[in-house]
């Protein structure tokens, strides 16, 4: 039977298979109750412990940082990194208390490992890496385009992950303190070296923000500007051109 919640199946599944390993007998009440659902929960989503079993065969186990991350994601969307508690996420990844605070030690390791994973940033210092002596031209459109195609099929974590960023929680700030300023760095030091022969004099920052912003706000909205206004450019046609917009605003 199909979960209509994958999130549960997910967490059920991950249990079961710990629980089972520990005991091949172990009841159906002591999964459930590990899991934290109960029996209508289970049998709603399963039917049976014999399909249970099944799809312990069929998935194969997902490494318990993955399951974290995963779960610290939908965690963030529902609320905040405020609104759950390391427990709740435990539960919720399926694996123990003390794991996630082996993998994760605070709640900043969490938002810093969540920025990491899921924004376009480390595509984008590997592109900065790469192409550092190419034109902006050339760095400027592929890294908007990088940033498009990563943050199009992520669009739902960058949303929370901004969200929270930009609340300038404790949290957020220590999460991203290790590696922000590297990235930042990296482009805005970037910038000021085609300046000013091939970018206007202005602040690095002011022009990274001037390269990052419209591709950040058109992910932001796109979503809705299709269903308030039906619009249905593909995401690689608005890239170029934005990025060619950028270009024309940033030449000197």
């Amino acid at each position: 039977m199909i979960s209509a919640d994958p999130t549960i199946h997910r967490q059920v599944v991950a249990v079961a298979r710990e629980v089972l390993r520990e005991d091949p007998a172990a009841s159906l009440s002591s999964i459930t109750q590990r899991a934290g659902v109960s029996r209508a929960t289970f049998y709603r989503h399963f039917g049976s412990r014999e399909a249970l079993l099944n799809a312990i065969q069929l998935e194969p186990p997902t490494p318990a940082r993955e399951r974290i991350l995963a779960a610290a994601a939908e965690l963030l969307a529902d609320g905040g990194l405020h609104a759950f508690s390391m427990e709740q996420l435990a539960t919720q990844a399926g694996t123990s208390r003390a794991t996630v605070y082996r993998l994760f030690p605070s709640k900043a390791a969490l938002f810093g490992e969540l920025v990491r994973v899921y924004s376009p940033f480390e595509a984008v210092t590997r592109l900065m890496a790469d192409r550092a002596a190419d034109p902006p031209q050339v760095v400027v459109r592929e890294m908007v385009r990088t940033i498009a195609s990563v943050g199009a099929e992520r669009i739902g974590i960058m949303r929370s992950v901004l969200l929270e960023a930009t609340s300038v929680s404790e949290d957020a700030v220590r999460g991203v303190q290790p590696f922000m300023p590297t990235v930042l760095a990296a482009l805005a030091g970037y910038l000021a070296a085609q300046m000013p022969e091939r970018i206007r004099p202005m602040h690095p920052l002011l022009a990274v923000q001037a390269v990052l912003g419209p591709i950040a706000f058109h992910l932001l909205t796109r979503q809705l500007a299709e269903r308030v206004v039906g619009f249905t450019m593909p995401i690689d046609e608005a890239a170029d051109q934005l990025a060619a917009t950028i270009l024309e605003g940033l030449a000197a």
